[in-house]
């Protein structure tokens, strides 16, 4: 029998733990010295006692930390499974990073579960690389099994076609198989949002070939050559077959009225595209209603339908493509890329408990240049506190001579000055816009002046003056630090 000593037991504890705890094999360490010194084992027994205790964060930077001296994949997986399981997603993920860099490249689960979590967090773009690198390692029906778990996620996707362009990237790279037609239409999908229609119209027809029934594909490919004004008579033969299968499917009947509306049959299209929108409310069925109506010269109606429309979801890429081509009255031709705003602020924050309640006031001036947005805040008594400089995915803020970097602006000020300022897209709803990439609804008054903006969990309420001018800008929102007030002053506005 070996002879029982405490740094046995701690190292035999130590292995156990990490063997339980995360599915560790192969060498503990790539680097030895911690472990002969002990100190290795003692950090992670800390770990996991703080963790135990509730000291989660602790356990968490502890374990990221040893995985970078120690160079090893398990340890930051251990710290993946604790950001997991504590609630914090941006956590597991940047663990998950760390884990996959310090695997082997043979190994798949990393980069399995890094595509997960970046998909989950609506990080779409940056799934590309470690899925193609993920797929190059997998056979062929493990190709199909990965494209059909990110197919899973991208019903999840804030920006759907962010996420259909992203999915295009990486399945692009194999073959599609035509086993799944669920799969090949999602590839179809991704594959016009990437304008490949040339790809898009091969896969449905592919589905069409094996099964003439298939009900979206007949959909998919009638509205595709309706809406390039191509083919209209098979266009019509497709759309029509899809309806007659599925006679109460309000996207085949939106299809249908649009493809009736490019023969010039105006006002059965008219008639078809109303009861798609009222068996379901969508914001490009009103986008093809009010289309019909502004041809019929009922420009009135067609404003109407269009202003339920932005209720609905004013980001919606054919509702925008329609009043860009079409310019009501209240829409601007072009919206200019350039413009400040100078004002005041004031911040007040009504807590879940009294010790939460906090508040803050102070001046601004916001510049946007092109995609560059550059906000200065100022202390009451106009004494510059920070400048935020906001660049698609990037947020820069510079305090006190220092420069602190985070790709969400939003976060950046709120871990930095404490104050819940939302900067991402504030020049967007300065002018009446909004944030191009989540979902938003806008109501306007009766001048077509926007009211009201939905967008991002904020609620924005416009008040206008002379010449168009915004005058004040009330933000509201609730939070888990309770409800937050935000009221705007505007002494110079877009000026």
């Amino acid at each position: 029998m070996s002879k029982f000593t405490l740094k046995s037991f701690l190292r035999g504890l130590f292995i156990g733990t990490l063997t339980l705890g995360a599915g560790f094999s192969g060498q503990l360490f790539a680097q030895a010295n911690g472990m002969q010194t002990g100190e290795a084992v003692f950090e992670v027994l800390a770990s996991e006692i703080a963790l135990q205790r509730g000291e989660a964060g602790l356990a968490y930077s502890t374990y990221m930390e040893m995985a970078r001296q120690y160079k090893d994949p398990r340890l930051a997986q251990r710290a993946m499974e604790i950001g997991i399981a504590g609630g914090s997603p941006n956590l597991a993920l940047q663990a998950a990073q760390e884990w996959d860099s310090l695997s082997p490249a043979s190994q798949t689960k990393p980069k399995e579960v890094l595509i997960t979590l970046l998909a989950l967090s609506n990080r779409w773009p940056d799934t590309v690389k470690p899925a193609i690198a993920l797929l190059s390692q997998q056979t062929p029906a493990q190709q199909e099994n990965t494209l059909l778990q990110l197919q899973t996620l991208l019903g999840k996707a804030k920006d759907e076609s962010e996420a259909l362009r992203s999915f295009y990237a990486i399945a692009s790279t194999v073959k599609v198989s035509p086993k799944d037609p669920g799969l090949l239409y999602t590839y179809a999908m991704s594959a016009e949002k990437v304008g490949r229609l040339d790809v898009m119209e091969k896969s449905l027809r592919e589905i069409l070939r094996k099964n003439p029934n298939d009900v979206n594909a007949l959909n998919a490919l009638g509205y595709s050559l309706a809406d390039r004004n191509l083919k209209l008579s098979e266009a019509f033969a497709l759309i029509s077959k899809a309806h007659q299968l599925s006679p109460k499917d309000a996207f085949i009947l939106d299809s249908l009225g649009w493809v009736n509306f490019r023969l010039g049959k105006n006002a059965l299209a008219l008639e078809q595209l109303q009861q798609a929108f009222n068996l379901s409310p969508q914001a490009d069925i009103a986008a093809h209603e009010g289309e019909v109506l502004w041809a019929m010269n009922r420009k009135t109606e067609a404003e109407e339908i269009w202003r339920q429309g932005q209720k609905l979801d004013a980001n919606n890429p054919t509702l925008q493509e329609t009043l860009k081509r079409l310019k009501p009255d209240w829409t601007s031709s072009e919206q200019a890329k350039t413009g400040s705003w100078d004002g005041r602020f004031a911040v007040k924050v009504i807590g879940i408990t009294d010790t939460q309640n906090q508040g803050g006031s102070g001046g601004f001036t916001l510049t946007q240049d092109q995609l560059k947005d550059i906000l200065e805040i100022r202390n009451p008594m106009g004494g510059s506190i920070a400048k935020i400089t906001i660049t698609p995915g990037e947020a820069t803020l510079e305090r006190d001579g220092q420069v602190v970097t985070a790709v969400d602006a939003d976060t950046l000020i709120q871990n930095t000055l404490g104050l819940p300022l939302p900067a991402r897209g504030l020049s967007n709803w300065l002018r009446g816009e909004v944030r191009p990439g989540s979902e938003a609804s806008v109501e306007r008054n009766a001048k077509g002046q926007v009211s009201k903006i939905i967008q991002d969990g904020w609620s924005l309420a416009y008040s206008w003056g002379n010449n168009n001018r915004l005058e004040k800008l009330t933000m509201t929102r609730s939070s888990n630090i309770g409800s937050i007030d935000i009221r705007l002053v505007f002494d110079q506005a877009n000026e």
